[in-house]
């Protein structure tokens, strides 16, 4: 969160004194804690409190360089040009994203060890639900290649490693190894987010402290986007936890319907595909 004042209101283009509660505005202020939409990362949520009203942020986005709108409805009172305000991220939302942004981080370095270097990010969105992560590799990846890239990543979930961020020149960052995604543009200075002894890369996203914050990692699907490109959509945190128990309560019902103990689901499933197979060809 961060205090701040509120520089402007603006409805339909037009700039407003104030607004009243039930009124879409973009609001700007002279200092704020969201994330504007960038990078492939989507624009944080959250509120805006002043001395006489409340608004409620949906959405945050950058349409020029250096300029954070906040997308916004007015839940209650009169917000005014020149409030004091408070600034509040939606912390568990922004945390949700954080994992899957690290965790994108990890996923293109696992890639590069398990396919090749030629695997480079060639695309990405990051948001509270998922990770989808496209990149540069001719063939569908086999099923112990995807094992092996989630096995890799969820090793260095495990392992706990510091995320650290600092700012570098961008000659100096890319020597020193910094991954720099091609036909992305740069100013001279750029922010290097760093996995300890694992990855970096030139990004300007927001991220975990440690690995471990991610708690799980799984790969939902792998499929082609165009020639050349492949794409992983990915779950982690709160969202794998989901996607777990919902396999789980599935394979259970299954289960059930099919009479069949914990465990011998497939068997038993088998068994009743050849039992058909026969009847048919009896019939």
């Amino acid at each position: 969160q961060a205090q701040a004042h509120l520089l402007a209101l603006v409805r339909d283009g037009q700039t407003l004194a104030e607004a009243a509660a039930g009124e879409r505005v973009d609001v700007v202020l002279d200092i704020t804690p969201f994330y504007g939409e960038s990078g492939g990362q989507v624009g944080d949520v959250g509120e805006i409190v002043g001395p006489d009203g409340r608004l409620t942020v949906t959405d945050t986005v950058r349409p020029v360089p250096g300029v954070t709108v906040h997308r916004a409805v007015v839940a209650s009172g009169t917000l005014r040009v020149g409030d004091a305000v408070t600034a509040h991220v939606d912390v568990e939302r922004r945390l949700d994203i954080a994992r899957n942004h690290t965790a994108t981080h990890l996923l293109h370095r696992a890639l590069r060890q398990v396919l090749g270097e030629h695997a480079a990010q060639a695309g990405s969105l990051v948001t509270p639900e998922r990770l989808r992560f496209d990149f540069s590799h001719l063939a569908s990846l086999t099923p112990e290649e995807l094992r092996r890239v989630a096995e890799i990543v969820n090793a260095q979930v495990r392992a706990d490693r510091p995320v650290t961020t600092r700012l570098s020149d961008f000659e100096e960052a890319t020597r020193s190894g910094a991954i720099a995604l091609f036909g992305e543009k740069y100013a001279d200075q750029v922010r290097v987010v760093s996995v300890e002894g694992y990855t970096a890369e030139l990004c300007g996203g927001t991220h975990l402290e440690r690995t471990g914050q991610i708690g799980l990692f799984l790969i939902e699907s792998e499929g082609s986007v165009g020639a050349g490109l492949r794409r992983i959509e990915a779950l982690t945190g709160r969202g794998a936890e989901a996607y777990v128990c919902a396999k789980l309560e599935t394979l259970q019902a299954v289960g059930a319907a099919l009479g069949a103990r914990p465990g011998e689901e497939l068997s038993r499933a088998q068994e009743l595909v050849e039992q058909l197979r026969e009847q048919r060809r009896l019939a």
